[in-house]
């Protein structure tokens, strides 16, 4: 979910939160496959069909390449999330992650955002 999107409709900590849980759900997705790839190599026997291997070497290369990608993904995620919330102390009050939504720069990737305690507005980068 875009940065202004989810603190639109859930507020900045629960945005930070889900993007957290979604990237450590990518993060258990990357060890499930890791196991997948033992279990085909483990699967693999010299006493087998052709067949039987080949399905094997299919396996391994689909196990491999969707926790290749679910770790990408849980990289960026858990990146995307910290750089926004480094961001989320008011620069004037040192008020963490409390702060409304002012506008948002799509073309910059930017949203101008105001701290709930003292008013001061700064820029978030996504």
């Amino acid at each position: 979910m875009k940065l202004a999107d989810g603190i639109r409709k859930h507020g900045f900590r629960t945005w930070y939160e889900r993007e957290l849980l979604q990237s450590h759900a990518h993060l258990v997705l990357t060890f499930l496959c890791m196991i997948g790839v033992f279990a085909a190599f483990e699967a693999m026997g010299r006493n087998r069909s052709w067949f039987d291997q080949a399905v094997d070497i299919a396996a391994i290369g689909l196990f491999a390449a969707v926790g290749i990608w679910a770790l990408r993904r849980y990289l960026y995620f858990l990146n995307h999330a910290e750089m926004t919330a480094n961001q989320a102390d008011c620069p004037q009050c040192k008020f963490y992650g409390s702060f409304t939504l002012e506008s948002e720069d799509t073309h910059e990737g930017t949203v101008m955002v105001c701290c709930r305690k003292c008013q001061h507005h700064w820029k978030i980068s996504s």
